[in-house]
């Protein structure tokens, strides 16, 4: 079944972890084989042919680029300039892979549609298809101002989500509190004139309130799942899941193992298998979202495979992200049909889609 994938970081794997995404995943491994400088090395799951193989035609790809001021522990350049020109670069290396057939862009509802065909026509082999991607931002530390946001839409980028980790010059992120900062209040409604998507995920608690008051356009959560399965300031909360139903948003579940189940400590002691990580866990979070929804159309896939992580945080019955595929037994299992499964793989993204893109 075809597979749209909300969120992975694959420039950011490209240019920082070195990895050519054209090569299967294990040439991957093992060129990595001998590396320690990142936990997850050897360890990844994500490139093109497994993308492929696992018939995820669609993804929504980052760029990606925080500001840190002097004295911070996160990682990140020291000037919004330096920031924007490591996203030009991730930027660059899409367009490379555009140029060598790998990859195609997504930009509009004419577009997606014709790409949707190449990927339902059964006489062209899915390995020579290219993979679709839509162009997010995620956190705007990298806008040195607002001109670079319109510059921005018209290079694609048409998602956008204010936050990451940490303190932003738009707007806090994960592990914060805090509203928008001015210049993020100015940055939600120039996207509003966009019509560009915007994506809530990392906001904080207060920032996310005032994100649903301000903004009109199309709102998703990319890449999340429920605080009242693991509870974190990172994840959504009822009321906020609540909210984002009534605004028709699509929430896209994540296979982080400390967003998955409570009790994940530390990466290098805790273990996937040892403590029962598995994908069925992700049903679980699905399941509490359809609880609260009534149905399955607001739910489908986020992954963040290979989002700073690898297989030593992941679900442990995963190899590669092509077994994506199995959600569909565990799904089953669970009692949703045909129709639900569709709805999470594909075709609850592509009804957000459509509509923000009439």
């Amino acid at each position: 079944m075809f597979i749209i994938d909300a969120h992975l970081d694959l420039s950011m794997n490209a240019l920082e972890w070195n990895r050519d995404l054209k090569r299967p995943v294990a040439a991957i491994r093992r060129r990595e084989k001998d590396m320690n400088d990142k936990y997850d090395r050897g360890k990844g799951m994500v490139s093109l042919p497994e993308l492929r193989r696992g018939r995820i035609g669609l993804v929504v790809a980052t760029m990606i680029a925080r500001f840190v001021e002097e004295g911070s522990t996160l990682s990140g350049w020291n000037s919004p300039e330096q920031a924007w020109a490591q996203t030009q670069g991730q930027r660059a290396w899409y367009k490379a892979m555009e140029d060598s057939g790998e990859m195609k862009q997504i930009t509009n509802a004419d577009e997606l549609d014709k790409h949707l065909q190449l990927w339902n026509d059964d006489t062209v082999p899915d390995q020579v298809k290219p993979v679709g991607y839509i162009l997010s931002l995620e956190g705007a530390d990298s806008l040195v101002d607002l001109s670079y946001l319109e510059r921005s839409y018209q290079y694609g980028l048409r998602a956008l989500g204010p936050a990451h980790y940490g303190p932003g010059r738009y707007s806090p992120g994960t592990s914060m509190e805090g509203p928008l900062t001015k210049a993020g209040v100015e940055l939600v409604r120039e996207m509003d004139k966009l019509n560009m998507i915007l994506d809530v995920t990392h906001l904080t608690d207060e920032a996310f309130t005032q994100v649903m008051m301000l903004y009109k356009g199309p709102v998703w959560a990319s890449h999340h799942n429920c605080r009242a399965l693991v509870p974190h300031q990172r994840q959504l909360t009822d009321e906020q899941i609540k909210i984002l139903i009534d605004r028709d948003a699509v929430i896209g579940g994540v296979l982080d193992a400390w967003m998955l189940k409570p009790g994940w400590v530390v990466r290098g002691k805790n273990d996937p298998r040892t403590e029962n990580i598995t994908l069925d866990l992700l049903v679980d979070h699905y399941d509490h979202i359809c609880q609260i929804a009534g149905n399955t159309e607001h739910i489908a896939i986020g992954s963040d495979l290979d989002g700073m992580f690898g297989q030593e945080q992941s679900p442990y019955d995963m190899d590669t992200i092509a077994d994506l595929q199995l959600l569909k037994g565990l799904l089953a299992k669970r009692g949703y049909t045909h129709q639900d499964v569709e709805n999470i793989f594909h075709k609850n993204w592509l009804r957000f889609l459509k509509r923000a893109w009439v």
